[in-house]
């Protein structure tokens, strides 16, 4: 008799399987959240930059938001469209700078306790 002995028989691979409608659910409703806080984090920045403009003071800024009114209101076809791309840019860059430092907030840290994803 030799001393070999035999090996565990192979365990069968599962086969990948699509996420079944919960997950997406549940993926779909995370990323939402994510995006609606984003979107709502990049307007705080626009915020704090009147309020900063301000001097800190609630009077400083409504001089800031009424000095930035006035002037869109008063302003050309040209000059409103000049006034919407600078914008535009500049939510652009702040939205994606946010994205980059939430990165990690993109997928949920688990699948909640309710979904089990067994065979």
């Amino acid at each position: 008799m030799s001393g070999a002995t035999s090996a565990p028989p192979a365990r069968p691979r599962r086969a990948a399987r699509l996420p079944d409608g919960r997950t997406a659910l549940v993926f779909g409703l995370h990323f939402s959240r994510f995006l609606l806080s984003t979107m709502l984090l990049s307007w705080g920045v626009f915020a704090l930059a009147f309020l900063l403009l301000g001097g800190g003071s609630l009077d400083g800024l409504m001089h800031q938001l009424n000095n930035l009114v006035r002037r869109y209101v008063e302003a050309d076809a040209a000059r409103v469209q000049s006034f919407r791309d600078i914008f535009l840019a500049a939510h652009l860059a702040v939205t994606i700078l946010l994205i980059v430092l939430r990165r990690d907030r993109i997928l949920p840290a688990q699948l909640p306790e309710r979904i089990c994803d067994h065979d």
